[in-house]
């Protein structure tokens, strides 16, 4: 999967995320600077998260903080997350 593709959800584990398309942008661009890698890192996280992400951290934010931030979010709001339940119907043996 390239870097442009792997757009983070709150199902995925965000040091797992920001480590690995922290790995892809290097790799892509070892020059790269990281302020540079870092504000790419945001553009990959979709609407109201981004947002909530950009509102919380300060303007030079790392790595680490970008990763933190997106752990926070995911544990203590709703951002990003299915509001609908997926209830599942178990049929009984009838005897």
């Amino acid at each position: 999967m390239s870097f442009e593709n792997d757009k983070y959800s709150v199902e995925k584990d965000p040091y797992g995320w920001c480590l690995r398309q922290s790995k892809r942008l290097k790799a892509i661009d070892p020059q790269m600077k990281i302020q540079m890698r870092d504000h790419k890192l945001l553009t990959e996280i979709p609407g109201e998260l981004n947002h909530a992400i950009n509102c919380i951290c300060n303007r030079s934010f790392t790595l680490d903080e970008i990763s933190k931030t997106l752990e926070d979010v995911r544990k203590r709001t709703n951002i990003g997350k299915n509001p609908y339940i997926k209830a599942t119907v178990s049929k009984r043996n009838s005897l």
